[in-house]
């Protein structure tokens, strides 16, 4: 929003002494409609008609004119509109009734729209060639204006300026010159009507010469005669062209020098009018306004460009924990955002105390893997150590790298620079960049470096916290796992009778689980409730538990508790809160006569309805103290007779399709 403030503060400042020129010309100015209706009009304008402005915008044209010159006014009109432009003398009729004879010239800015000027030609006809001279000033002004103001891009901003040069100063040649504040010097940036020759031999003009030449001549002056200014460089080349004369006028903004704009002129004569230097400083003028909004909508664009470069890389940070991937994006980002030939990000073996290159990106080495930088070695292992920034623009001008001097040869790289990658104070990594000709960082493009580079140490702290984090929750997942199996192995050792019973049916129940359609996450829900199946029977007494008859009513209600005790003790335990399906529910029948809320067909947890089937077979498979262990064909008629009442059918049909593969 400050860039774009900046840009309509231009503008504005562009428009407002265009009209101050404008309002205090010294002949009048007016624009009507194609009614003939004033819409503005200049103090001079005021002055010569005797209305006020106020007075004079809304007045038409006819009411200023005799009656007599009417029909030669709606001639005059004709040929406006036809041909663009029209000059003629004519009465006018002041506020006061006297009549003067006007000299005007109008032209057509668009179909609604009409320009005119005016001279009070009663005492002076010579005002004729004046009017016509200032009308062609405003004109050109206006025309550059208008051009200028549609262009955004500095490139056609300057060609454009050459261009309406030579035509507003009829002069075959224009040069525009951009100040560089590094060089501090004014370089060739664009021309109209330079031979190539001459182009190919213009070296930049030194700010001396610009310091000289205003304060012998000013910032905007005509030289008619090259031979004025021996000193000028390129002078002998000007003259060897045929360029006899000149006008320049420089370009400031803020008392700070832009360029200079310069028409040159050919011939013995000098075809430069009088207010060359004047029109020429207008065109300038509006041409360093033009100048300075391009560049700011360029910076804008580049702001805007980085900031997407910088989404991307949050993007691709927050989306994948792949450093590969996330380098890649970083690489990518560099190359194209810097402008350079190659780049690469090194990480740092806190184990070995080396840097090795991890991704890397315009390189015609094919393999990097095998190069490492000890620690304090090597530009990027210095840049390290230090904590600082290497920048060497131009390699040829420091002694060779005996470390990484061998691969810059290989590659042909002239320039490079190293930041480190550093995250909440550690080291973890540099960040180079490479280029296979000098560069010439600015400020800017040095803090968006080190921008980058810190998106890449972020990358890898992230991914470094993750993978703790992973090792961590693993651990304690593998440490609530075996607690959980260590629950299930004391409840078999309790009962030696039941010894491996949880494992059997663990095994069998996620069989058939899977079997149905069951995913991974909930599959493993599913194997920590089937060991834990039994869990509430530590709540029931050893003398009930274990009897070796079969229970009276009141015995048989206690042990039909134990699904009650399962729930209050795991329901607490948020980790386990999935896995109480089984526990819970593994009692439930399937016709609503089980224990201990009487749930039906689907209203019982698939998990409880599959246990159901596998903890009856394994119990009835195997011994007890009050019966011998079943047979497996025998347990099998049972199941398939409690199909539908006690079991699940869907279930049951599973598992006797599988059972070969369960035993």
């Amino acid at each position: 929003i400050t860039e774009r403030k900046r840009v309509e503060q231009a503008q504005k400042e562009s428009e407002t002494k265009f009209r101050s020129y404008i309002n205090d010309a010294p002949y009048g100015v007016f624009v009507h409609n194609e009614k003939g209706d004033f819409l503005e009009a200049n103090k001079m304008a005021c002055l010569m008609s005797g209305y006020s402005e106020e007075e004079l915008v809304g007045m038409n044209l006819s009411q200023l004119i005799p009656q007599a010159d009417q029909q030669r006014s709606r001639e005059n009109f004709h040929v406006l509109t036809e041909q663009g432009s029209v000059y003629f003398d004519i009465p006018h009729i002041r506020k006061d009734g006297t009549v003067r004879d006007w000299s005007v010239n109008v032209v057509k800015l668009s179909d609604t729209r009409f320009l005119g000027f005016t001279l009070d030609v009663t005492e002076r006809a010579q005002a004729d060639e004046e009017i016509l001279r200032q009308a062609n000033r405003a004109k050109s002004l206006l025309q550059i204006a208008s051009r200028l103001n549609a262009a955004l891009d500095l490139k056609a901003v300057l060609r454009a300026t050459c261009e309406e040069t030579c035509a507003a100063l009829n002069v075959p040649l224009s040069v525009f010159l951009l100040y560089d504040s590094k060089s501090r010097a004014f370089h060739l940036a664009d021309s109209s009507g330079l031979p190539p020759g001459l182009a190919n031999s213009m070296k930049p003009l030194p700010q001396s010469v610009y310091d000289e030449l205003v304060q012998k001549w000013g910032k905007s002056s005509v030289i008619p005669v090259l031979a004025h200014m021996p000193d000028l460089p390129y002078a002998e080349l000007l003259r060897e062209y045929g360029i006899k004369s000149y006008a320049y006028a420089f370009l400031e903004r803020d008392a700070f020098p832009i360029g200079l704009l310069v028409a040159g002129a050919a011939g013995e004569e000098y075809i430069l009018t009088e207010d060359g230097p004047e029109l020429l400083s207008g065109l300038a003028d509006q041409a360093a306004s033009a100048i300075d909004n391009a560049r700011l909508f360029t910076e804008v664009q580049e702001r805007l460009r980085q900031l997407q470069s910088l989404r991307n890389i949050d993007m691709a940070i927050t989306g994948s924990l792949d450093l590969r991937v996330t380098f890649q994006v970083v690489l990518d980002e560099v190359t194209s955002m810097l402008k350079i030939d190659a780049a690469a990000i090194l990480s740092l073996d806190s184990h070995t105390g080396t840097l090795k290159y991890d991704s890397w990106r315009g390189f015609r080495t094919k393999d990097l893997k095998n190069i490492r930088l000890p620690f304090g070695e090597g530009y990027g292992g210095r840049s390290a150590s230090k904590r600082q920034s290497i920048q060497i623009p131009d390699l040829r001008e420091v002694e060779p790298d005996p470390v990484q001097g061998p691969l810059m040869a290989r590659e042909d790289f002239l320039a490079y620079y190293a930041v480190p990658l550093i995250t909440k104070g550690t080291v973890r990594g540099v960040l180079e960049i490479f280029h296979r000709e000098p560069l010439n960082s600015s400020r800017d493009w040095m803090t968006f470096l080190e921008t980058l580079a810190g998106q890449a140490a972020v990358a890898i702290d992230n991914a470094e916290l993750f993978y703790k984090l992973e090792s961590s929750n693993i651990e304690l997942l593998r440490a609530y796992d075996a607690t959980i199996e260590g629950w299930a192995c004391a409840l078999d050792l309790k009962d030696e009778e039941t010894e491996d019973h949880s494992r059997r049916v663990t095994d069998m129940t996620l069989h058939i689980a899977q079997e149905m359609g069951m995913k991974d996450e909930e599959l493993v829900h599913v194997r920590r409730g089937a060991l834990l199946h039994d869990i509430g029977k530590m709540g029931i007494p050893d003398e009930i538990l274990f009897k070796p008859s079969k229970l009276a009513g009141d015995e048989r209600e206690v042990m039909c508790q134990h699904p009650h005790y399962a729930f209050k003790m795991l329901s607490s335990i948020n980790y386990l809160r999935p896995a109480l399906d089984i526990p819970y529910c593994h009692h439930e029948k399937w016709d609503g006569s089980g224990y201990p809320r009487g749930l039906k067909g689907k209203e019982i947890p698939l998990a409880a309805r599959i246990f159901a089937v596998v903890d009856v077979f394994d119990a009835l498979t195997s011994r007890r103290p009050y019966r011998k262990a079943w047979s497996q064909e025998k347990a099998l008629d049972h199941i398939k007779q409690d199909s539908g009442k006690h079991f699940d059918p869907q279930v049951v049909e599973v598992f006797l399709k599988k059972i070969d593969n369960l035993i």
